[in-house]
C-alpha cells in the first residue's frame, strides 16, 4: 500500500503509458489505497469484502462509520467506479482518453480529499481538497510566497 504522499505524487507527473485498462485498474487502486490510509489510520482493518461488485464502495462505507463527513467522499467513490467501468467495458471506444482523464481526476480528487481529512479534522463537511489547507506555514509560505500567508 503506497502512503498518502505516494498517492499524491503518482499523479504529479506524466501517467504510465499502457493500455486504458491497466490505468483505469491503476485509478481504482489508487482509491482504495486511500481508502486504506484513512481507516489503518483510524487503528481499523481495512475490509476485503465488495459492495456492488467494488472494493472501494466498501471501503468507504466502512470510512464513513462514526465520520459523517467522511460520506462527502461517497459520490467520488461512485463516479470512479463509473468511470472505470465505462474504460473496461468498451477500452477501444473513441472517448476512452476523455473517460481516462476524467477517472485520473476523479482519483485525484478521492486522495487530495482523503489525505486532507488525515491532516484537518473538519476539512471536507462539503468537499474541499485544497493541498494548501493541508500544509505546514513554512511550507505554505514556499508555495505562495512569504508575503501572502
Amino acid at each position: 500500500m503506497r502512503t498518502v504522499a505516494e498517492l499524491e505524487g503518482f499523479f504529479e507527473g506524466p501517467q504510465p503509458d499502457v493500455a486504458p485498462v491497466n490505468l483505469a485498474d491503476e485509478y481504482l487502486r489508487a482509491g482504495e489505497e486511500i481508502l486504506e490510509n484513512w481507516l489503518i489510520a483510524h487503528d481499523r482493518e481495512p475490509t476485503q469484502d465488495k459492495k456492488e461488485g467494488f472494493r472501494i464502495l466498501a471501503l468507504q462505507r466502512q470510512g464513513s462509520k462514526g465520520d459523517p463527513s467522511f460520506n462527502a467522499c461517497r459520490e467520488t467513490a461512485r463516479e470512479l467506479v463509473y468511470h472505470y467501468n465505462l474504460i473496461t467495458l468498451n477500452p477501444e471506444h473513441k472517448e476512452t482518453e476523455q473517460r481516462l482523464k476524467m477517472a485520473e481526476m476523479v482519483a485525484k480528487h478521492l486522495i487530495l480529499f482523503v489525505g486532507g481529512k488525515l491532516q484537518v479534522a473538519g476539512l471536507g463537511e462539503f468537499c474541499c481538497s485544497s493541498k494548501s489547507l493541508r500544509l505546514d506555514n513554512d511550507e505554505l509560505k514556499k508555495t505562495i510566497g512569504a508575503e501572502h500567508a
